[in-house]
């Protein structure tokens, strides 16, 4: 006899066959679809849900129910997109379940969070007992790329009402209060063209981007000095280079794309600022260096909740009536929750599946852990003591 998939899962499975790649990769489309899924769930269930338009045929799916204290309400949010399908070594939009994981795109980034949100909201909807605050639910788009999706939300979010915000992202159940932010841009050395066979007749961009590349080595350096107690050093990555037209030119352009993440307490102006001042070093040191700092392609600011704040100490207690013991902790990746802690909102990282799996060729989740994320969303979102945030600590 075949044991019928909990219900959270059979959603899991649904959301991973619908293909939710970001449009701004290959292979990528708009999330439209899976907002059609998300939209029907609710009004399956006679949830009240609305969209927010954030670009053409990309829209943010918002569900609530209401509660006891109307002025106030908790923010549950999870990502719609995912990453390209690209190098997969397994079909990424036909769900799988072996030895207990279920395997597919976005499996663990992130519609397991998202399946274990939207199911704990329409519980909680169904029970005869009223939660103590309104709660919301939002699906986002462009988490993967820029973010569009949450900032738009916040937009229009009045801040002073929410209690907190609690985001779904791989944790392996544990809760994330504090996170890296980050700062991309593009460094770009110019030289003058000249044939190979008389190079002295030019300026080559490459090697004049050996000295900013050597410089900046130098510098990292220094980023062991810049540490956080739950998240470890800020880190500098030269991820993409660019440079030449064909092997007989001396090339007269070259570019490197840089990736720069954020403590708290840094900022992305301060942080670029100082690699502008690398760079003048660089060309003040040697004069046929030309180097070009280009504004910031992306920037997300650090994410650092108080530990002993309410809505994580009340996070800490529903897991430990679980019997899910986990304490708050920090991880080095990005995600919409900074977004929630600009605005002066508490917030919270929290979702089934190991971020080592984001991502990878052969993506999955942990199924018990989809299946334990479900219950502690539910009694987060019943939680009487999260309404004691107001209080301090």
């Amino acid at each position: 006899m075949t044991v019928p998939m909990p219900a959270v899962l059979q959603t899991l499975a649904d959301l991973i066959r619908i293909n939710s790649v970001n449009p701004n990769y290959e292979s990528g489309v708009p999330e439209a679809d899976v907002v059609d899924y998300v939209e029907a769930f609710f009004q399956q269930r006679f949830i009240k849900t609305w969209r927010q338009p954030v670009e053409p045929h990309r829209d943010n799916l918002i569900a609530s129910i209401p509660g006891r204290d109307r002025h106030r309400k908790m923010i549950f949010e999870a990502h719609m997109d995912t990453v390209s399908v690209d190098g997969m070594t397994i079909p990424p939009f036909e769900p799988v379940v072996r030895a207990g994981r279920m395997f597919g795109r976005g499996a663990c980034d992130t519609k397991s969070g998202l399946a274990s949100m939207m199911h704990a909201l329409a519980d909680v909807a169904a029970s005869s007992v009223s939660p103590p605050c309104d709660l919301w639910f939002v699906a986002t788009v462009d988490e993967e790329f820029a973010y569009r999706g949450v900032a738009e939300f916040c937009r229009e979010l009045v801040a002073e009402s929410c209690v907190v915000a609690v985001v779904a992202e791989p944790t392996e159940l544990q809760p994330v209060v504090a996170s890296k932010g980050l700062i991309r841009w593009v460094i770009e050395t110019t030289g003058k063209a000249a044939h190979s066979a008389k190079p002295h007749l030019g300026v080559n961009a490459i090697t004049s981007m050996v000295q900013v590349l050597q410089a900046l080595e130098h510098d990292n350096l220094e980023l062991s000095n810049r540490s956080h107690p739950l998240l470890g050093n800020a880190t500098c990555n030269v991820g993409v280079i660019r440079g030449g037209v064909q092997v007989n030119l001396v090339p007269s352009s070259c570019q490197v794309e840089v990736d720069r993440r954020l403590l708290p307490g840094e900022t992305s102006e301060l942080v670029f600022q100082h690699y502008q001042n690398v760079v003048d070093e660089v060309m003040l040191k040697y004069p046929q260096v030309k180097a070009i700092m280009h504004p910031p392609m992306l920037t997300d600011l650090p994410l650092e909740t108080p530990i002993d704040c309410v809505p994580v100490q009340a996070m800490v207690q529903v897991l430990n009536e679980l019997g899910c013991h986990r304490e708050p902790a920090g991880m080095p990746f990005g995600s919409d929750a900074s977004k929630f802690g600009a605005l002066g909102i508490p917030s919270l990282i929290f979702g089934p599946g190991s971020i080592d799996q984001a991502h990878t060729a052969n993506e999955f989740v942990d199924c018990q852990q989809v299946l334990t994320s479900h219950q502690v969303y539910c009694s987060y979102m019943r939680s009487e003591s999260v309404l004691n945030a107001d209080a301090g600590s």
